[in-house]
């Protein structure tokens, strides 16, 4: 079967994975509003393509936190990958290392931190943490993975309860007895009450707030990034904390529902920041020109949560890299048939206003 596209990756992974597994990976909280937005709102965006710019040499590479990777697109934090496929995280990381761009390692992985950077020594990572009611927990990890060499922490900060999924309530999705959180081996008492997607349940502090990543910087040295802004207001605070970093993220729609799409909360947060600190964006993004149009619309990077999902179902970590390499393919030829030769020479008069 030729693999075209990303939405061939998703049918394939649709076709094989169980329901249960399925219905995990796509779920939305509520009725799915904010889920579906986030890739109906690319479609409303228009380019405003120049042309006779010789585009015969194009470069898509860029940097984030001043690492140059190969183009603006790593991969997202997301769940439990030895459900898609039985190396799990570990052929993740072996394909973001392969291409040569970053992957931002989940709390809630099937493979510990060790076994990833075991499987990919030289990859760039960052690591996405949650902040618990035992702070022992977070700062553990925060410890483990320093230690290990990853390069940023990504504080999510849109999960103080975990939104509705209904599929997963009427599943009753569990981790199957074979896989755990790998990352909390042993460090929650067995048996302790009921669990939600494979910790006990009420483990998540609802209580955090700005003075946690106060908090977080007495315990690292790492650069911090937030993930889970969409209003100016949080950006504008997230800037005066002193983070280095902002993922626009409404958690793939899983969280609240009816909230914006992330690239069209994207701009009010760019023009509030103003280069002071590097703005990215995930949720949505299927196509090159998806790229093109976020990082046009200021993101310095864009992160693809589900598609790597849908590609190591299809083939591991041969998976994984052929999803990133289309997408890189399709951000080359949109950039050239746009105009542009480089990532910088991509910039907002490239968008059409009018039709937002």
């Amino acid at each position: 079967m030729s693999m075209v596209c990303l939405t061939d990756f998703e049918e394939y992974a649709k076709e094989h994975l169980s329901k249960a597994t399925w219905d995990y990976y796509a779920a939305g909280a509520d009725e799915c509003c904010t889920r579906d937005d986030n890739l109906l709102a690319y479609k409303r965006i228009r380019l405003r393509p120049r042309i006779l710019r010789d585009v015969s040499i194009s470069d898509t590479r860029t940097t984030v936190q001043g690492t140059e990777i190969s183009f603006p697109v790593g991969i997202a934090p997301t769940a439990f990958h030895c459900l898609a496929w039985h190396e799990g995280e570990m052929a993740t990381a072996r394909a973001t290392e392969a291409i040569n761009t970053c992957y931002i390692t989940s709390t809630y992985s099937t493979c510990s931190v060790e076994e990833i950077d075991a499987a990919a020594p030289n990859g760039y990572r960052w690591f996405q943490l949650y902040v618990y009611r035992n702070r022992k927990v977070s700062e553990q990890i925060v410890h483990r993975v320093e230690a290990l060499g990853y390069k940023a922490l990504v504080l999510t900060v849109d999960v103080p309860y975990t939104g509705k999924r209904r599929n997963d309530i009427r599943n009753q999705f569990k981790l199957p007895p074979h896989l755990k959180v790998k990352n909390f081996d042993g460090v929650f008492e067995e048996n302790a009450g009921p669990e939600e997607y494979g910790i006990p349940a009420n483990t998540l502090d609802p209580s955090i707030s700005w003075k946690d990543v106060y908090w977080l910087q007495s315990l690292t040295r790492l650069p911090i990034i937030i993930k889970g802004i969409l209003t100016k207001e949080d950006a504008e605070l997230a800037v005066e904390h002193g983070v280095q970093g902002i993922i626009v993220s409404n958690h793939g729609g899983r969280q609240l529902d009816g909230g914006p799409a992330t690239i069209d909360a994207l701009s009010e947060i760019v023009d509030t920041v103003q280069g002071r600190i590097e703005v990215y964006l995930d949720g949505g993004i299927r196509t090159g020109s998806d790229v093109l149009k976020a990082v046009a619309l200021g993101a310095k990077c864009v992160f693809i949560g589900r598609p790597a999902v849908w590609g190591l179902a299809y083939k591991g970590e041969e998976g994984v890299r052929e999803v990133l390499q289309i997408l890189n393919d399709e951000f080359r030829l949109s950039m050239a048939l746009a105009g542009c030769r480089n990532v910088a020479e991509i910039n907002r008069n490239l968008i059409q206003f009018s039709k937002l």
